[in-house]
């Protein structure tokens, strides 16, 4: 039985999709067989052989505070999560630092990315662009003051998001987390998708037709809490959420392993993170897209789990009446999945005729493959599956019953053993070194890293792989593949499961984004570009790094803005920490590229000339920066013989919520990020010797920073890296970190810093010799700030 500090149950369910603006008319609509696809409404089919679509008809979306504020994926999100939260008997909350809010999401803003470019690039859209503002939003409608940030892993976004979500409460970093995923239809995913040859003219017909698939979507929330507090304020209980399962397939961008071998792996680990038996799961709610590739992964994935070990297997895909919501679709689906264990109902696939039936016997074998109708069943625990571009594969498992969850009970080290740095400053930990020793600055107000030919070479990587990178991904991968071999740890069939990668990303893949909708805009939707479209996804930079390097581990990409590079440090200790891995890659990667150059100007942000942090100025130098730290349990760092720059001892967030683009946080969120992260550690405040600040050379955020730290540590040294790189925003915060490991470590043996002494700024010299602790900290647009501890 497992352990009631590890137990997370739903307490509230919000939807809408196509086929309902709430949980209960998508509920009776589902019951009926209807389907939510219709000819589409709001994008240009014009010369498109597929015009299909599963579109939201809701006239109450903009019912919202700021509606002008907000991209439609956000509002979609807001609807779902108010239904929830309602749901739940859970009153809006005041910033409260024990409620979370994770939301998954594949394309973000594309509406208003589409809006922007044709609508005269009005720079109000260009702040909903991202998928960042997604979570802030609904973080700041419920009052939510823990962790917020949002998963961009394409189609697995939503349920690696409620997995997620009991990792913190298990964690002990929440009691209440708002998890799900949205995602709006909109241009980009329908011309992506078009050029794919990936949709079907007729309208999707998962595990049955396999013509493709049809696109919707849409908005799910599950409220999430821990069992304790549940029980302590008399809550109702939908079910128990068990175990979950993440890995990568490292084999294709878009297309799953034909051996579905990383689907099985995800889904034993599911099984196996919940501590039940596989004649236990009634039912499944499939991925089931009506791709043949995909469908036909998922069947083989299926018999080869669950064939001679559960005879009583029900399974469907839904999509046939919601469409494909991509991001958006884990989350829809666990409500969905929910419903039908707490109801005892199984859910039907549409659009089987009778031949169709006949030809599915044979391919069923045992598994009772639900056609057209749904019907009763008696439930006692179901999963729900979701595999995503990049290879990403994601199960779970909700249950009536407490299960037997394990979670590791030891506590690990966490070891710095590898680091990947590409900056302006330089692409190798060498040159880095040799820039910072020199006291290298910018003298430009936007300063870029190219990679080169002969990094590529020295990496190994091919020439025919490298063309398919974009910016983003060029960036990540060789950043991944230079942590690995500072590492000096080799991937091979024995270790590829048990090396994951978090990567953290401020605007992820916007520019490739926006490329491609100026090539649809100017060209039309039925031009998309096939080559092009892979690289919108968020997650397509982490999925080419476990292509290029084979890793299979536990895969996900998060995105809250510039705090997004510790982000990815947290996470991934959480991965650790709980035996989900022995090895995490964590990455800190963002770009700047001329079109993110044109919006940031465009926003006021970058500086009208090169200043220093601190020194009241009111923009910053635009960069960009991709950092890679291997981390792993100590022990198993000194197993295999690995040097250990510095270990990460503890972390800690803070929020106050602020309207999302306000660059101004509150000193009250930053101070509690600290304290936080200090008592994670079991440090003290005066035994902190350095500072990594985010300081930029914006006074609105350098004010915050200073205040704060001089209250906390007095006249202790800050360091600013970015007056060096400039704002490379998630990649910079990550790099923080590695500033500090190559000095706790010796590698940078003295650094110029920052000291704040009764309102006055003056300069130090810090000697790496001296140094036993370190405190890094970061920030993002919305009011998060994080905090990790490092020490020698």
């Amino acid at each position: 039985m497992t352990e009631e500090k590890n137990r997370c149950v739903v307490t509230g369910l919000g939807m809408i999709c196509a086929i309902g603006n709430s949980v209960e008319e998508s509920w009776k609509n589902v019951l009926a067989s209807v389907s939510g696809i219709k000819h589409t409404k709001t994008v240009d089919t014009e010369n498109c052989y597929a015009t299909l679509a599963a579109e939201v008809n809701c006239d109450t979306l903009d019912d919202i505070d700021a509606p002008e504020e907000k991209d439609r994926a956000s509002k979609l999100c807001l609807k779902a999560a108010k239904e929830a939260l309602a749901d739940a008997s859970l009153a809006k909350g005041k910033d409260d630092p024990r409620m979370s809010v994770i939301i998954g999401s594949c394309v973000g803003g594309a509406v208003s990315i589409e809006h922007y470019y044709k609508n005269g690039k009005n720079k109000e859209d260009i702040l909903k662009m991202p998928i960042a503002p997604i979570a802030s939003q609904v973080a700041e409608f419920a009052g939510a003051g823990g962790i917020v940030t949002n998963v961009g892993n394409a189609c697995a976004a939503g349920t690696i998001s409620v997995a997620y979500a009991c990792d913190l409460i298990r964690a002990g970093k929440a009691d209440v987390v708002l998890a799900g995923g949205a995602d709006s239809f909109a241009s980009i995913p329908y011309s992506g998708f078009l050029s794919l040859h990936a949709l079907d003219e007729n309208g999707c017909s998962p595990f049955n037709r396999c013509t493709g698939i049809t696109l919707g979507e849409g908005a799910g929330v599950v409220v999430v809490e821990s069992y304790a507090h549940a029980k302590a304020r008399g809550a109702k209980v939908y079910c128990e959420v068990l175990g979950a399962g993440v890995t990568t397939d490292a084999h294709h961008i878009t297309a799953p392993r034909e051996d579905g071998l990383c689907q099985i792996e995800a889904i034993e680990r599911a099984i196996t993170n919940s501590g039940v038996s596989k004649k236990e799961i009634g039912y499944v709610n499939g991925h089931g897209t009506g791709t043949a590739k995909n469908d036909n992964a998922e069947f083989l994935s299926l018999h080869k789990v669950f064939d001679g070990e559960n005879d009583n297997l029900s399974a469907s895909s839904t999509k046939a009446m919601t469409g494909h919501c991509l991001g958006a679709a884990g989350a829809i689906e666990a409500v969905f999945s929910i419903k039908a264990l707490t109801t005892n109902t199984v859910l039907p696939t549409l659009g089987y005729t009778e031949e169709d039936k006949e030809k599915l016997k044979e391919k069923a074998g045992k598994i009772e493959f639900v056609q057209n109708v749904p019907h009763e069943k008696e439930l006692t625990a179901v999963m729900s599956n979701s595999f995503a571009f990049g290879g990403n594969n994601a199960s779970i498992i909700f249950s009536k019953n407490a299960g037997d969850v394990k979670v590791s009970s030891s506590k690990p080290n966490i070891a710095i053993t590898g680091l990947g740095l590409v900056n302006p400053l330089g692409h190798t930990k060498d040159a880095y070194i040799a820039a910072v020793k020199a006291d290298s600055k910018p003298t430009e107000t936007s300063i870029h890293s190219t990679i080169e030919t002969s990094e590529y070479d020295e990496l190994g990587i091919k020439m025919a792989f490298y063309r398919k990178l974009d910016n983003f991904s060029q960036l990540q991968v060789v950043t991944g593949m230079r942590a690995l071999k500072d590492a000096k740890l080799s991937v091979t069939e024995e270790n590829a499961k048990d090396i994951g990668n978090i990567v953290g990303t401020s605007e992820g893949a916007l520019g490739s984004t926006y490329d491609f909708e100026e090539l649809i805009g100017e060209k039309g939707n039925a031009k998309g570009s096939a080559f092009k479209f892979p690289n919108t996804v968020y997650n397509a930079a982490g999925g080419y790094l476990s292509i290029c390097s084979g890793l299979k581990g536990y895969s996900v990409t998060v995105t809250s803005g510039p705090v997004s590079g510790l982000t990815s440090i947290a996470y991934s200790m959480n991965v650790i920490k709980e035996g989900q891995e022995k090895i995490m890659l964590a990455t800190g990667n963002d770009e700047n590229i001329p079109i993110l150059d044109n919006l940031f100007n465009e926003l006021g942000y970058k500086a009208k000339s090169v200043a220093a942090p601190y020194s009241g100025a009111d923009g910053f130098v635009l960069g960009d920066a991709s950092t890679s730290l291997v981390l792993e349990d100590d022990a198993n760092a000194k197993e295999r013989g690995a040097t250990v720059y510095a270990h990460i001892l503890g972390y800690g967030n803070g929020r106050k919520n602020v309207r999302f683009g306000q660059l101004s946080g509150t000193e009250e969120a930053l101070e509690k990020a600290i304290a936080d992260a200090l008592a994670d550690s079991g440090v003290k405040a005066d035994e902190i010797d350095v500072i990594y600040g985010f300081a930029n050379g914006m006074k609105v955020v350098d004010d915050i920073e200073k205040t704060v730290l001089s209250k906390c540590f007095g006249e202790k040294p800050v360091i600013a890296i970015k007056e060096r790189v400039g704002e490379g925003r998630a990649g910079t915060a990550t790099l923080q970190v590695a500033h500090a490991a190559l000095m706790l470590h010796g590698d940078i043996e003295s650094d110029n810093a920052y000291v704040f002494s009764n309102g006055s700024v003056s300069r130090k010299t810090v000697e790496s010799s001296g140094l036993k602790k370190a405190l890094v900290i970061s920030y993002a647009l919305g009011g998060s700030y994080t905090a990790v501890v490092l020490g020698k």
